[in-house]
C-alpha cells in the first residue's frame, strides 16, 4: 500500500504556488488599503466628532447662559426673599436660585465633557488652525469651574443667611456670614484663576464665533472677579463692623456733591452711628457748625505738603480735599474725639445720590414738613431745591440734618425687615459700585481688607498707568450741581522713557445766567477780578501713574504750568481754573508713562453728573 506523500507549502518563499502568491499579495494589498482608508478616515472622523460635540457644547453653553441670566434676574425678587420653603418631608425645598444654578452647572459640566478627549486635545494643539478649538475648550472649562466652584458657594449661602434674617435673627445671619467667609474667599480665588486662564486664550482666530465667545467670557469675568472679592472682604469685615463681637460707633458724613471735594462732596450734616449685634441706631445728628475744633492726627509730610496750606485739620470744609478717603476718616474721627473725648471705630461717607438709590429699595422717607424724600427727588431736593426754599442759612442746615435723619431712620427700619433686606443689600452693592459709599475702619486688620476694595475709598498706590481727575471747588459756590466732566486718555508713540500719553480734560459749567439763589452763586473766595453770578472756580488736579512725567500742558490751547505735587506714589499736577457760566475749558496734558502697554486705572470722583471717561487702546511697545 502506497501512502500519499505529505504536501507542505512554504508561503512567501521561492517555490510557492502561483495561487498562494496571489493570495498573499491580495492580503497585503487589503492591509495597505485598510491603512490608507484609516489615514484618510480618522481625521475626517475626528473632524466630524469635533463638529458634532462642538455644536452640542455650544448648545449646552447657551443653556447655561440662559440659566445664569435667569438666576441674576431672580435675585431680590419675591421668589427668593426670606426663609426657604419646606418640602413634603419637612426638608428645605430647593429655591429657584439653587434650581437655576444646578441646571447651569449641569449644562456647563456637559459642555466641558464634550470638549475634552484626544480629538479636542490634538485639534487645539494644531499650528495655525488650532486657535478656535483651544478657545472653545477654554470657554467650556471656565464655565464649568465658575458654575461649580464660584457661583455655587455664593448662591447656596443666600438661603441660609436669608433664613436666619427672616427668622428675625440678624446676629445669627451675621455669624453665618462670618462662617461662610472661607468659602467666599476660595470662590474669589478661583474666579481670579479662571480669569487669568481666560486671558491666555487666543484673542484672534479664524473663527469669529469663538472670538466673540472669548470676549463675552472675559467681560463677564471682569465684572464677576471684583464682585467676588467684594463679597469675600464683606464676609470677613461686616460682621465685626456691625457689632457681632461688641458695640461699634462710626462717624457718618453726608457729603454735599453740589460743592466738590476730593472724596466727593463738601462734608455737611453728619451723624454718629451705633452698631450692636447687627442692630443700627443713631446717637447724634449734627452739622458743620458743631465742628469747631482742631483734629490732631499725623498724616505724614507728603499730606502736609500737598494739603497743609488749606488747613484740612482745622477747617471742616477742607477736611476731605484728598481723594484718599482714609485721610478724611482719620480727620473726622479725630474731630469727634477732640470735641467729645470719645473714640470712634471708623468713618463712613455717603451722598444724596446714595440716599436716592437706597430709598429706591426701602421706599420714601417722610420729612418733618410732611413732604417725602424719594429715590427720584433726593439729589434735586437736597442739592438744588433746598437752596431756593430756605434763604436763612440756619434753616437750610437744619433741613439737611432732618433729611439725613429721615433717610437714616428709613434705612435702619428696612435693615430690620427681612422682606426688604435683599433689595436693600442689592442697593448697597450698587451704591458702592458707583463709588458713593466709602468706609474706613480704625481697626488695622479690617482696614487692610477695606483699603484693597473700592468701597474703602483708597487712592490706589500700585504701579502702572493711571488717570485721575480730582476737583475741589475753590469758590465756595454750590455750582458743581451743573458741572460736566470728560476725560480722554490717548496713548501715543513709544519712547526710551516709556510711552507718550495725551490726556484731554473738558469741564463745562451749565449754570444758568439767572434764577439761582445768592447762596448758590456767591463767591466766598472774593477774587480780585470781576465775576458774574454762575461763574465758578475749581482746583483741578490730575493724578498720573507712578514714575510719569509731565512734558507740556495747555488750557484752551495756551501753555500753562501746573503746580506739581505727589501723593501715594502718584505725581499730581494742579491748576487753579476759573470756569465762567455757560462755558467749557479744555485742559490737555502731555506725559510720559513708564508702563503704557496696559489701559490705565481711572479714578472716578463721585459728583452729581458722572465722569465721562474714554480710554483709547494702545499698540504694545516693541511690536
Amino acid at each position: 500500500m502506497t501512502m500519499p506523500k505529505p504536501r507542505i507549502t512554504f508561503r512567501g518563499r521561492p517555490g510557492d504556488s502561483r495561487d498562494a502568491r496571489r493570495a498573499g499579495l491580495r492580503f497585503r494589498g487589503s492591509r495597505a488599503r485598510i491603512a490608507m482608508v484609516a489615514v484618510v478616515a480618522l481625521p475626517a472622523a475626528a473632524a466630524a466628532w469635533i463638529g458634532v460635540t462642538g455644536w452640542l457644547a455650544h448648545s449646552e453653553l447657551l443653556a447655561a447662559r440662559d440659566d445664569l441670566n435667569a438666576l441674576r434676574g431672580s435675585i431680590g425678587t419675591s421668589a427668593v426673599r426670606g426663609a426657604r420653603a419646606t418640602g413634603a418631608a419637612g426638608a428645605p425645598a430647593e429655591s429657584d436660585q439653587e434650581r437655576l444654578l444646578r441646571s447651569a452647572a449641569a449644562h456647563a459640566s456637559r459642555a466641558h465633557d464634550l470638549t475634552t478627549g484626544p480629538a479636542w486635545f490634538v485639534a487645539a494643539g494644531l499650528p495655525l488652525v488650532g486657535g478656535p478649538f483651544e478657545t472653545v475648550r477654554g470657554i467650556a472649562g471656565a464655565s464649568d469651574r465658575l458654575a461649580s466652584d464660584v457661583l455655587q458657594p455664593l448662591v447656596r449661602a443666600v438661603p441660609r443667611l436669608s433664613s436666619a434674617a427672616g427668622a428675625g435673627s440678624v446676629p445669627t445671619a451675621l455669624a453665618g456670614l462670618e462662617s461662610e467667609a472661607p468659602r467666599f474667599a476660595r470662590a474669589a480665588r478661583v474666579a481670579a484663576e479662571v480669569r487669568a486662564d481666560a486671558r491666555r486664550l487666543p484673542h484672534s482666530t479664524w473663527l469669529p464665533a469663538a472670538d466673540r465667545g472669548r470676549a463675552e467670557l472675559s467681560g463677564q469675568l471682569d465684572r464677576l472677579v471684583p464682585q467676588t472679592r467684594d463679597v469675600a472682604v464683606a464676609a470677613r469685615v461686616v460682621p465685626s463692623m456691625l457689632g457681632t463681637h461688641g458695640p461699634r460707633r462710626y462717624f457718618l458724613a453726608f457729603q454735599n456733591i453740589a460743592e466738590a471735594r476730593g472724596t466727593g462732596g463738601l462734608p455737611g450734616a453728619f451723624a454718629v452711628l451705633r452698631a450692636d449685634r447687627g442692630k443700627l441706631s443713631f446717637e447724634h445728628f449734627g452739622n458743620n457748625t458743631e465742628i469747631d475744633v482742631e483734629a490732631k492726627v499725623n498724616l505724614g509730610a507728603e499730606f502736609e505738603a500737598q494739603y497743609g496750606y488749606n488747613g484740612p485739620q482745622s477747617l471742616w470744609a477742607n477736611s476731605n480735599m484728598s481723594p484718599h478717603f482714609p485721610y478724611a476718616g482719620r480727620i473726622w474721627t479725630s474731630y469727634w474725639r477732640a470735641k467729645t473725648g470719645r473714640t470712634l471705630d471708623g468713618a463712613i461717607a455717603i451722598d444724596p445720590a446714595s440716599l436716592g438709590m437706597l430709598l429706591g429699595a426701602t421706599g420714601p422717607a417722610r420729612l418733618p414738613d410732611g413732604s417725602e424724600l424719594t429715590a427720584d427727588n433726593a439729589v434735586d431736593l437736597t442739592e438744588r431745591d433746598s437752596y431756593a426754599k430756605y434763604s436763612d442759612v440756619t434753616e437750610r442746615k437744619s433741613f439737611f440734618v432732618e433729611a439725613a435723619r429721615a433717610a437714616a431712620g428709613k434705612m435702619t427700619t428696612a435693615f430690620d425687615d427681612p422682606r426688604l433686606l435683599p433689595a436693600l443689600l442689592r442697593a448697597v452693592h450698587d451704591v458702592q459700585r458707583a463709588g458713593r459709599l466709602q468706609v474706613w475702619s480704625a481697626h488695622p486688620g479690617e482696614q487692610r481688607l477695606l483699603e484693597a476694595r473700592p468701597f474703602g475709598g483708597a487712592l490706589p498706590d500700585a504701579p502702572g498707568p493711571f488717570a485721575g481727575l480730582v476737583l475741589n471747588n475753590g469758590a465756595g459756590t454750590k455750582l458743581d450741581y451743573y458741572l460736566d466732566r470728560s476725560l480722554v486718555w490717548e496713548p501715543g508713540a513709544c519712547t526710551d522713557k516709556g510711552r507718550a500719553v495725551t490726556t484731554t480734560v473738558t469741564l463745562t459749567n451749565r449754570a444758568p445766567s439767572s434764577g439761582l439763589p445768592h447762596y448758590v452763586t456767591q463767591r466766598v473766595d472774593a477774587p480780585p477780578y470781576r465775576t458774574r453770578p454762575g461763574d465758578n472756580r475749581l482746583l483741578v488736579s490730575y493724578y498720573a501713574g507712578t514714575g510719569a512725567k509731565l512734558t507740556r500742558a495747555t488750557v484752551d490751547g495756551r501753555p500753562v504750568q501746573p503746580i506739581p505735587g505727589f501723593e501715594r506714589g502718584h505725581p499730581v499736577y494742579t491748576l487753579d481754573l476759573e470756569l465762567p457760566r455757560q462755558s467749557s475749558r479744555t485742559l490737555v496734558l502731555h506725559l510720559h508713562e513708564p508702563e503704557g502697554d496696559r489701559p490705565p486705572t481711572v479714578l472716578r470722583q463721585a459728583l452729581v453728573t458722572p465722569l465721562k471717561a474714554t480710554v483709547k487702546p494702545a499698540r504694545p511697545c516693541g511690536r
